[in-house]
């Protein structure tokens, strides 16, 4: 299963910079991220080529994180498809808690990450192959 690395970060002005430069230190790729405001902390949430190395390095100097499972499917960039995705999944009574997608180019293949309760994870890999969908392996994923 695919690992994303939630970071809490103090909302100052520098921080995501010591961040980057730490993980840049430690010769880690990141693939995506997405950063969430919560006033005076935000929540970063990373894609990296090597997740384990990354959150020892970031735990390292001080930085409060947690590695978790993510469902990563790949979704062919059409219209519809993150329906019949969603569709699935909730038929299914799986909640997403989080997610975000991004499309790769020129393939137009859609990268879907998605948060859903740690128990629920083998049940919705199984609902989106079942609906045609590729889940993706953490290495597939890694090295997009």
């Amino acid at each position: 299963m695919a690992k994303q690395l939630t970071i809490f970060v103090e909302n100052r002005a520098g921080r995501l910079k010591s961040i980057s430069e730490n993980l840049h230190k430690n010769h880690i790729d990141i693939r995506a991220f997405t950063i969430q405001d919560r006033g005076d902390y935000g929540l970063l949430r990373l894609i990296v080529d090597k997740p384990n190395d990354a959150y020892l390095a970031l735990a390292d100097v001080g930085c409060a994180c947690a590695l978790k499972d993510v469902l990563a499917v790949s979704v062919p960039d059409q219209p519809g498809n993150f329906h019949k995705l969603t569709s699935a999944l909730a038929a299914n009574n799986v909640n997403i808690t989080d997610a975000y997608g991004f499309v790769l180019q020129p393939h137009k293949t859609g990268i879907c990450c998605m948060e859903i309760e740690q128990s629920q994870l083998p049940k919705a890999a199984q609902i989106v192959r079942e609906a045609g969908f590729t889940v993706l392996e953490d290495e597939e994923l890694y090295s997009l």
